[in-house]
């Protein structure tokens, strides 16, 4: 664990979990469907492309820069297969992130999840690694919002929705996109570097330098964490 960029709220009151990445490890799962069907368009690109262009934007934004930056346009029926292929992948292959389910069920403030994703996407991946009932009316996707990550509407609107000011929040993040939207919104930021797409030490690095209050790459550890940056919170 590191950290010496933004401060933390003396207390935390809600705890916002990106999905991806965070709660679930279906990053290499979706990069590597959204790779196929980028290249079914006629366009290559590199794993490494996808992380760093396109990690933790939703699908509207990705889909329109690949129109601006490649004139690649990816038509509703692409997007239907590409959706049907990683939903088949996550029922075959998805895993929670390790010791996820234990330290959600430790911590003593409220939480919630804030994603990219689309809410079925959001339901079903948190269906599927056993996590769905610790997040049931606490989901929020960025198809609510005009603006989805790095604008920070998502994390407002799921503070609004929560009852808790932003200043009180920590953000769980494994992205440049989400650590900026994080603290657009006012809220303290936790880069998370445990995913299996995120341990390159290059991916730490970049998170790092845009100063959230810290990053981390053991789920396990954040009640802790939360207990030693921010106080115990208000009862879940």
């Amino acid at each position: 664990m590191t950290g010496n960029g933004q401060d933390t709220p003396a207390s935390v009151d809600l705890v916002v979990f990106d999905c991806d990445g965070v709660l679930v490890d279906s990053e290499p799962i979706a990069t590597r469907v959204l790779l196929e069907s980028i290249a079914e368009a006629g366009l290559v690109l590199t794993e490494d492309d996808v992380y760093r262009r396109f990690l933790g934007k939703s699908l509207v934004s990705i889909t329109a820069i690949l129109r601006r930056d490649h004139e690649c346009r990816i038509d509703d029926a692409a997007l239907d297969r590409m959706r049907g292929r990683l939903f088949e992948a996550f029922r075959r292959d998805l895993l929670p992130i390790p010791g996820m389910a234990g330290t959600l069920a430790r911590l003593p403030m409220p939480f919630c999840v804030a994603s990219s994703s689309q809410l079925d996407r959001i339901r079903l991946a948190l269906e599927i690694t056993g996590l769905a009932s610790f997040f049931e009316g606490r989901q929020f996707s960025a198809t609510m919002v005009r603006n989805g990550k790095p604008a920070p509407d998502l994390f407002l609107l799921a503070a609004a929705r929560m009852g808790v000011d932003p200043s009180r929040c920590v953000v769980v993040e494994d992205s440049a996109a989400g650590i900026e939207a994080g603290m657009r919104a006012g809220m303290a930021v936790f880069g998370f570097v445990g995913g299996s797409h995120a341990r390159a030490p290059r991916h730490r690095d970049a998170l790092e330098a845009l100063g959230p209050a810290l990053v981390f790459d053991d789920m396990t550890a954040l009640p802790d964490l939360l207990a030693r940056h921010g106080g115990a919170g208000r009862p879940a």
